[in-house]
């Protein structure tokens, strides 16, 4: 066995300078011999010497000690702790030709090089994951971008941090959100941290690394991506909401028509990479961002392209009628039991709750109606964290402006059958004895839990539809 991999590592190996397949070769008897798992063999005592060297990482890692946490997106994929350090040969012969490794381990890294104790090379300035510092550690190569990171939603999670504190507080200026959250109970604070901070990361989490909600590590032996991979990256932390509609994953719904039209269907054809950078503007609702994607940029003519358009382009949002059904959950106990309503495939089109941001694009007035998600936030969502109950819980709707990424040209609502009319799959119709046909596709009050109807009394359509579809 030992032999076998001697030879497979220096095949992989063959292009990488003759030192550095010294230092790296780490499959011969004498190194796969590690005895004292505090000590590494001192011809491979060395930041690459390790963490190149599988059969010593094995031998000398920490098992995991704490939950990767849960939240939303579920619980993180486990990957062994020494997986997600190994420099293995193919991505890490990459790095060797990069800017990034010539600069050597410690400069971004901290800690001690070239000493055989692994506990003394992970001491003093040690940090693990740089990016987690941008400023210190990336801003002196990428100052324009960090600068404008450090402010993002990518990296700050304001939009949830938003949802919790004004749950907590009441209202709260986005200008006072930062001292606001800090001002939280710590133990709010920390249930934060655990179960909806794996969602927002630093540079690494997209360019070198799997972020926490993928199962953390790096990606491919220390590889720095450019692009980040879509489905290590993106829908590791974009997932149930996301991913989950993008790849047709949900029973009854086919791949978004976009992930075969563009190309590789990547998700930065539409998100540019100056987008998930940020503005430099701090934000508290992700749909307030200034480089969000536009349909018309691909679909300028679409105003007048049909009699659906041109009755409703002002009125109703794209996805009203061109998403398929999305996944939805609700009153979630975070930390403890999960979501007490579980997931399901559903649609909602309701009152919109963000007339000031979502607007129509042609005519820019608000959408009357929009597609609404069901969140996971209840009341008592955080009483695992020591709030039995929000204070201000109502302060925010429930049902949530959404834009499933699950988009198909015909759905259920654009196709009708044969000499019915262009409405017959959306409008309510009254069937006569009290049937009333596509009520369910409408977010009325009668579909709401007794806790969410203070919240949701904004949204709801009683009494906000045309006279002629029914009592309502």
């Amino acid at each position: 066995m030992t032999t076998n991999r001697t030879c497979t590592r220096t095949l992989l190996l063959l292009s990488v300078p003759f030192l550095f397949a010294l230092l790296v070769s780490s499959c011969s008897e004498k190194n796969n011999d590690v005895t004292d798992p505090e000590q590494i063999d001192e011809d491979i005592a060395s930041c690459e010497g390790c963490h190149t060297s599988y059969t010593t990482l094995k031998a000398v890692y920490s098992p995991d000690t704490t939950s990767g946490g849960g939240g939303c997106g579920g619980d993180a994929p486990h990957i062994e702790p020494y997986d997600r350090v190994y420099l293995k040969p193919t991505g890490f012969a990459k790095f060797t030709s990069t800017t990034h490794y010539r600069l050597g381990c410690t400069a971004c890294h901290g800690g001690v090089d070239k000493v055989s104790d692994k506990h003394v090379a992970h001491s003093g300035d040690f940090i693990a994951r740089p990016s987690k510092q941008p400023l210190e550690k990336c801003g002196s190569c990428h100052g324009g971008t960090i600068n404008l990171f450090t402010h993002s939603l990518h990296f700050n999670g304001w939009g949830q941090k938003s949802m919790v504190t004004q749950r907590y507080s009441g209202e709260t200026p986005t200008s006072q959100l930062a001292s606001a959250f800090e001002q939280l109970p710590a133990t709010l604070k920390q249930g934060y941290d655990i179960n909806c901070g794996k969602c927002h990361g630093s540079c690494g989490d997209c360019h070198v690394n799997r972020p926490t909600a993928g199962g953390g590590g790096l990606l491919n032996g220390h590889e720095f991506f450019t692009r980040p991979d879509m489905r290590e990256n993106c829908v590791a932390c974009h997932s149930s909401r996301g991913g989950h509609g993008y790849f047709g994953v949900g029973v009854g719904t086919v791949p978004d028509v976009h992930l075969n039209a563009l190309g590789d269907g990547h998700c930065l054809n539409c998100h540019s990479g100056a987008e998930m950078h940020g503005d430099g503007m701090m934000v508290d609702q992700r749909y307030k961002m200034s480089l969000l994607p536009s349909c018309l940029s691909c679909h300028p003519n679409v105003a007048g392209s049909n009699t659906y358009h041109s009755m409703h382009v002002n009125t109703l949002n794209c996805y009203a009628c061109h998403s398929q059904d999305y996944n939805n959950c609700g009153s979630c106990h975070i930390g403890g039991d999960g979501a007490r309503i579980p997931s399901y495939q559903g649609f909602k089109i309701g009152r919109n709750p963000l007339p000031t941001v979502k607007k129509s694009p042609i005519s820019n007035q608000a959408y009357t109606f929009v597609t609404l998600r069901q969140s996971l936030m209840a009341p008592d969502s955080w009483k695992e964290y020591g709030v039995a109950s929000l204070p201000n819980f109502s302060v925010r709707p429930t049902y949530k402006y959404t834009t499933p990424h699950n988009i198909l040209r015909w759905t259920s609502r654009t196709q009708v059958a044969a000499g019915k009319p262009c409405y017959d799959s959306c409008h309510i119709i009254d069937e006569g004895g009290g049937t009333y046909r596509n009520k369910q596709l409408y977010l009325f009050n009668s579909d709401l839990e007794a806790w969410e109807v203070a919240a949701d009394a904004g949204i709801v359509v009683d009494g906000h539809l045309p006279a002629g579809w029914g009592p309502f």
